[in-house]
């Protein structure tokens, strides 16, 4: 009992004790803790090294204390400043890349953006805001924001009032790039409309095609009716009047004949001299012995081949041919080609190296006992009667042929590459062009001139086309260049396939129409204003005519 007794007196008084020791240990470590907080407040309060953020301006730098209203509102004036001095340098930069260095607007865009830089350089405001450690001055503050403010305000006014102006620089430029695209597309879609109106005039009609057909038909099924004629005294008698047709369109030849005869005073005295090629020389002697000329006319029908002289070995146009760069030239890629080179793209068409279009150049050979000849294109028109023609005196020249310039247009210069030595120093480039399509020529002045040796030179010089592009008529100027008689324009009146201006007057007064151009009459794209003057001398009677559904 007393152990127990004792044990708890022990007990209780090291209780009462433990805990006074830890009551008043814990009282200790509060009141240490307060004063080491109290002590690191006033350390950071008056510590020599406050803390700071720095705000740079143009290599200033400003120490605004985080809880003071003064240095913040500080902080925010040199922000707002700072930006619209970094926004006006941009426009001035702006205004040096469009070349503007000498405009008023670039000089006070300058003049602005230093004022503001230079502004917190001043000594009231650097001694008074900027100095590490001093206090802000208030009234200092004030007058500063102040000032700050006029420049800002002035800053907004110039940057509103160049950016419409810069605006316009970009409205400009985008106008710019948006006419270079559309001008691109246009280039393109021209080329593409060339190609195609090219198609459209070179390739051989549906109506064409069957009438040909036809006609080779009818001679295959009834040949008793189509044996070769015997051969006429007309064909070389000087004294009637001869003309030359090269063509393989067989509705477009008979179109000609018939208007040749129809306005002739004596038909009987006009001999056609009709050369086609071998495909279709069948269909054209069909054609004529199913529907005889008129009036007594005299047509010959022959092929090329007819005559053996125009062979490779003496014409240049067929050697050439032979040549792999010029059926590279002619037959490789040509649409692709074609649609690459607009200028240059109705030259790539086969037909301007073809014999029926350079036979103009051999007629004193293939006709040997004549002394004068007609040449005719196939799409022209005759008016009246052309008889007059024979009567012009040449004054011995070789060639009579209406002249096409006008100002400085059908020019040579405008045919012939004049940067060539051959060509500038042998032609004048403002010498007058003259027309193909209808031309008189004297054969007997042609033999003494010599001008189909004059050809060959110059046609074998130009293999690599840098005389002149292709066609005929770039020859023709040249090797007629000082023998071709000018006629009255009245003759042979041009443009009918493909200028719609034409004075009705001017074409009514026409000895011959022609419908030089790819609106062909017997094409659907021809004009309407002008197909009646050829679709009046179909032969509509014809059957085949009718079963092609020419449509005219």
């Amino acid at each position: 009992m007393a152990v127990a007794v004792r044990g708890i007196r022990g007990g209780g008084s090291g209780g009462i004790n433990g805990g006074l020791r830890a009551f008043f240990s814990h009282r200790i470590f509060i009141s240490a803790t307060f004063t080491l907080l109290f002590l690191a407040t006033l350390s950071a309060l008056f510590s020599p090294h406050p803390h700071h953020h720095p705000v740079s301006f143009k290599n200033l730098t400003l120490t605004l204390f985080l809880y003071d209203p003064l240095k913040t509102r500080l902080d925010l004036i040199y922000k707002q400043a700072n930006d619209h001095m970094t926004l006006v340098n941009a426009y001035a930069a702006y205004a040096r890349k469009l070349k503007l260095d000498i405009s008023r607007q670039l000089r006070m865009f300058d003049e602005l953006a230093k004022n503001l830089t230079d502004l917190p350089l001043k000594p009231s405001y650097k001694s008074s805001l900027f100095e590490p450690g001093s206090d802000v001055d208030e009234d200092v503050l004030r007058q500063f924001e102040k000032e700050v403010k006029e420049k800002v305000k002035v800053a907004r006014l110039m940057i509103a009032e160049a950016k419409e102006s810069y605006d316009n620089q970009i409205k400009i430029q985008k106008l710019k790039d948006t006419i270079f695209a559309v001008n691109e597309l246009l280039i393109k879609a021209k080329k593409n409309g060339a190609f195609a109106s090219l198609i459209s005039a070179k390739s051989v009609p549906k109506s064409l095609h069957c009438l040909a057909m036809r006609l080779v038909g009818e001679r295959i099924a009834h040949p008793e009716k189509y044996k070769e004629e015997g051969y006429k005294a007309e064909f070389e008698d000087p004294s009637l009047y001869h003309y030359a047709i090269f063509s393989d369109n067989v509705i477009a030849v008979s179109v000609v004949i018939r208007s040749v005869v129809k306005n002739a005073e004596e038909p009987w005295k006009h001999v056609f001299h009709v050369v086609t090629d071998k495909m279709n020389v069948a269909a054209m002697k069909v054609w004529f012995r199913m529907r005889p000329v008129e009036g007594g006319a005299h047509v010959e029908i022959n092929a090329v081949e007819d005559f053996s002289f125009l062979n490779s070995s003496y014409v240049p146009v067929l050697k050439q041919l032979e040549s792999a760069n010029m059926q590279k030239f002619y037959f490789e890629n040509q649409a692709e080609n074609a649609t690459k080179d607009g200028s240059n793209m109705k030259f790539r068409n086969p037909k301007y190296m073809s014999m029926l279009n350079h036979l103009r150049f051999y007629l004193p050979e293939m006709y040997p006992k004549l002394h004068k000849i007609l040449f005719l294109d196939d799409d022209v028109v005759v008016q009246r009667d052309l008889t007059g023609l024979w009567k012009v005196d040449l004054d011995g020249k070789v060639n009579g042929a209406v002249e096409t310039c006008f100002g400085s247009f059908h020019r040579y210069a405008q045919y012939l590459n004049f940067s060539h030595p051959l060509i500038k120093e042998g032609f004048n480039p403002k010498a007058c062009a003259w027309a193909f399509g209808m031309n008189i020529f004297d054969l007997d002045a042609w033999r003494r001139e010599k001008c189909t040796e004059h050809y060959h030179y110059w046609q074998s010089l130009n293999e690599d086309r840098t005389l002149w592009k292709l066609g005929t008529l770039p020859p023709g100027l040249i090797t007629f260049y000082s023998t071709t008689k000018s006629l009255d324009k009245s003759w042979h009146v041009l443009g009918l396939g493909y200028n719609p201006s034409i004075s009705m007057d001017e074409i009514s007064n026409a000895a011959v129409i022609h419908y030089n151009g790819n609106m062909k009459p017997w094409l659907d794209i021809a004009m309407n204003q002008y197909k009646n003057l050829w679709t009046k001398y179909v032969d509509n009677d014809m059957e085949f005519v009718q079963m092609c559904n020419f449509g005219l």
